[in-house]
């Protein structure tokens, strides 16, 4: 049986979301955070978040048949916090293709960092868009878009009808633009009007296997 519906979350608010807006504002290069990206913790208010999380869970009328989360730790964190909260015991299915884009030689830069210390990259970027610019060890968004494209394939085999899956905003993006069949423009121009915010839900709907997907809310923060 096809998943038909898919209830896509970011993480809430991390310690490096705390220190990227702090790096930004000083006008900083870089990120000053101690983990790794894959090891980013959430935040006391992100714990919180992931709380209420699980009281919009809670409240459904039918809960998630299945729960995936990104391997990395503020999205585990709050798929599990959730779910303690809506006192549930399913298991939570750790997935590596939910991971952040990762962003090689740019990653725990600041975009003045990035433009500063890459300026050959920083306008390589600008004239290919993110779309398709990968920084140097790192992946564009075309990559991300393969990795949600091969694990949706896993989705609908699972048997699962309702699917929880906490992740990160730019693949919650991603999940938008392959399942609604958007363009390159249409994603961009949707990304630079809208946030996907911190615990926030996007709800993708569809009939059967064979009926289009409809996006029923999206970045809905209105349980925080």
């Amino acid at each position: 049986m096809a998943s038909t519906e898919l209830w896509l979350v970011r993480h809430g608010e991390s310690i490096a979301n705390l220190a990227a807006g702090a790096a930004e504002a000083a006008g900083a290069d870089v990120i000053d955070t101690p983990f790794r990206d894959a090891d980013v913790p959430l935040s006391d208010l992100g714990q919180r978040q992931a709380a209420a999380l699980g009281d919009w869970i809670a409240a459904r009328e039918l809960p998630p048949d299945a729960v995936w989360a990104s391997s990395y730790l503020r999205a585990q964190q709050t798929a599990a916090i959730a779910l303690a909260e809506a006192h549930l015991a399913t298991p939570i299915r750790v997935d590596e293709r939910l991971r952040d884009r990762e962003l090689g030689v740019f990653d725990g830069l600041t975009i003045a960092g990035i433009t500063r210390r890459y300026p050959e990259e920083a306008e390589r970027l600008q004239r290919l868009g993110k779309f398709y610019h990968r920084p140097p060890g790192g992946e564009s968004w075309v990559d991300v878009i393969a990795r949600v494209r091969d694990f949706l394939r896993d989705v609908d085999s699972s048997g699962a009808q309702r699917a929880l899956i906490t992740a990160h905003d730019v693949v919650v993006l991603q999940f938008i633009y392959v399942c609604l069949g958007l363009t390159e423009r249409q994603v961009l121009d949707f990304a630079t009007a809208n946030t996907v915010a911190n615990a926030s839900v996007t709800v993708l709907r569809r009939e059967s296997l064979v009926e289009p997907w409809v996006m029923i809310t999206f970045a809905d923060d209105s349980h925080l």
